[in-house]
């Protein structure tokens, strides 16, 4: 057996080792992690404690899989072993952290959709100044500026 040098992208990649772990330890300081989650049945929100001492909570009905469950079914919510997610078994969702401090309540086709019936919500309000607008001849034409 030859004890033989290092191919030279072996020792390039070992360069990097050091700023790898600085940056990986930075970036697990800058996290927020769960240390607890539960559901406030008073209140009716899911309120979570953070590592750092902060909390935050939600209404069950903005997030992916929990509007229409029962206040058992969201009381048993579970911590990833890490803290970085939430899951409730009875309902099978999986939220992460971040993601809800983030204002992220599911998938991205599921706040699409979410957000559409947001846009559509019918109001008396809405429906007045509906037939307001029309009966001044409807919504104004788009002018285009002319140049002078």
């Amino acid at each position: 057996m030859t004890n033989s040098a290092p191919p030279e992208w072996v020792k390039a990649e070992l360069t990097q080792v050091e700023n790898a772990v600085a940056r990986g330890q930075l970036e697990q300081s800058s996290r927020l992690l769960a240390v607890s989650a539960r559901y406030d049945t008073r209140k009716k929100l899911i309120v979570i404690e953070l590592e750092n001492g902060s909390s935050f909570a939600f209404p069950p009905q903005l997030a992916q899989g929990l509007a229409d469950a029962r206040s058992a079914d969201l009381a048993q919510i579970e911590l990833s072993s890490l803290g970085t997610g939430l899951h409730w078994p009875r309902l099978d969702a999986d939220l992460t952290v971040e993601g809800l401090l983030a204002g992220l309540f599911g998938s991205r086709s599921w706040m699409r959709a979410h957000a559409a019936k947001a846009g559509s919500v019918k109001s008396p309000a809405k429906a007045l100044a509906a037939r307001a607008n029309g009966a001044k001849g409807g919504r104004p034409r788009k002018t285009t500026p002319t140049m002078a």
